[in-house]
């Protein structure tokens, strides 16, 4: 098990910087992909699928399957060695944005439903 920096950064109890183990690790890369928008990060401009810009637009079925499938597939560029993307839910209720991701982590094989919100 390896130890990784952990996000958002902070300093632990003993003034160190946080660390986090690898399943942890995966969700916060998950995180990352999910709601960093396109053009934030100045060396990967086309990181992130934006999912921000999505909270206030107007529910609807073809929002909700447009969503899921940027969402699958920024997962998969961005993380295919470390997930399989099994599943994505993707919903916008007032101004907070819940999506839940199943997964399988490719280095043990173990599968995880993990939930995401924004604003947290």
């Amino acid at each position: 098990m390896t130890a990784h920096i952990d996000f958002p950064f902070h300093l632990d109890g003993r003034g160190r910087v946080a660390t986090t183990e690898d399943d942890d690790h995966v969700r916060d890369m998950i995180h990352l992909v999910l709601f960093t928008n396109p053009g934030e990060r100045v060396n990967r401009p086309d990181f992130g699928c934006g999912l921000k810009m999505l909270v206030f637009m107007p529910n609807s079925d073809v929002l909700a399957a447009a969503t899921q499938t940027l969402v699958k597939g920024a997962l998969q560029k961005w993380l295919e060695r470390e997930i399989q993307v099994e599943q994505v839910d993707v919903r916008a209720e007032d101004a907070k944005l819940t999506v839940t991701v199943v997964y399988i982590r490719r280095a043990t094989g173990a599968r995880r439903a993990d939930v995401f919100t924004e604003p947290a």
